[in-house]
């Protein structure tokens, strides 16, 4: 195992019998800095996971000498020496002007047949079919673009989890509210999806910001990481941002520090008000954005998409803005990139049940 492999288990605790199901599709969340590889059977069961550092920005090799073939065999060439007939998936960054292959991206309102639609393949050094899932665009004056967040959106959409079948599929065709997708992250995304299909989103550099802000300016000076997170500061600097951010982030931010100058915030009260801040800010201007449209944010209810820790943080800060249904989606990639799968051909659609990946 290389450096770039951070770890490489099986998923989901798997007894022996379960990892013995024959394997029928190998699907890939690859990104920026890391790479996700799933081994799914036949009823779009996840039978095992390798996750590595060896994103496209990080290869174990520069890409002029092979380093996605390289980062690919590394995490699938033990499962390709079993099955060398298995389809493969990949969705993310992979698909970018700096992926492995340009996969250009499909433009909003995007279905998931859109999607497939717009697939590029790329063939490895040893003979192996990539099918790379391309992003989505919002076109326009302040455009805007994701990779990878497409495909979890649709498998947080997917009403019976890994299943793909007829009745699911018409569920997603059916006519529906639309519904509002929280991505939190280092660029967050709100995705406003309709008729099942990605209407409009809004994305937000809040974690990027947070990170620079604590780095490299003032404010990380009088800054000492708290033992635990302090959810009374975090909620604090919601409040701030919700009732007194007229001015915008860069006046609000600075009470980071006078707030401290004036013994109003503990040092180590103070990471956590500036990321409650950012929070606050970024969903009062996702509630202005929505209110352009006649929608409400207190009236919806998100779901949302990435770590356990920092969804409940943003399902706190969604309730300081009077939205108290925001619910938690797990395993969004894996269902996401198993329906595209099934989407695109690559596996049979199948009327099993899959336990594993059927609670969101």
């Amino acid at each position: 195992m290389s450096a770039h492999t951070t770890a490489a288990r099986r998923a989901h605790g798997k007894p022996d019998a379960a990892r013995a199901k024959p394997a029928a599709l190998i699907a890939l969340d690859w990104g920026t800095t890391s790479l996700r590889a799933y081994l799914f059977d036949a009823a779009g069961e996840v039978l095992d996971t390798r996750m590595s550092t060896a994103g496209i920005m990080n290869l174990p090799v520069p890409a002029e000498e092979g380093g996605f073939d390289a980062a690919f065999d590394e995490a699938c060439g033990v499962w390709l020496a079993q099955s060398s007939a298995l389809p493969v998936l990949a969705a993310g960054m992979v698909g970018s002007a700096q992926g492995w292959v340009s996969a250009p991206y499909v433009e909003t309102p995007a279905s998931e047949d859109a999607l497939v639609a717009g697939i590029v393949r790329v063939r490895t050094a040893s003979g192996v079919e990539v099918a790379v899932v391309p992003g989505v665009l919002e076109p326009g004056a302040l455009p805007n673009v994701m990779r990878g967040e497409e495909t979890q959106i649709f498998g947080a959409l997917g009403e019976r989890g890994a299943q793909f079948d007829a009745r699911a599929d018409a569920a997603m065709q059916a006519p529906m509210q639309p519904a509002l997708i929280g991505l939190p992250g280092t660029h967050a995304k709100w995705v406003v999806v309709e008729g099942a299909r990605i209407e409009r989103f809004y994305t937000f550099m809040t974690g990027e910001v947070y990170a620079a802000l604590t780095a490299h300016t003032i404010l990380g000076r009088t800054m000492k990481r708290p033992a635990a997170p302090d959810t009374a500061a975090f909620l604090r600097g919601v409040t701030v941002a919700r009732e007194h951010g007229c001015a915008g982030v860069l006046a609000t931010a600075f009470s980071t520090r006078t707030l401290g100058l004036t013994d109003q915030l503990a040092a180590d009260e103070q990471p956590d008000y500036l990321s409650g801040l950012l929070i606050g800010h970024e969903l009062a201007g996702l509630d202005a954005v929505l209110a352009r449209r006649d929608v409400e944010l207190a009236a919806c209810a998100p779901r949302l998409i990435g770590a356990d820790a920092l969804c409940e943080r943003y399902r706190l800060a969604l309730a300081q803005f009077g939205c108290s249904g925001a619910q938690i989606v797990h395993r969004a990639t894996e269902r996401g990139l198993w329906r595209v799968a099934v989407r695109a051909g690559l596996v049979a659609p199948t009327d099993q049940t899959s336990q594993t990946n059927q609670t969101a």
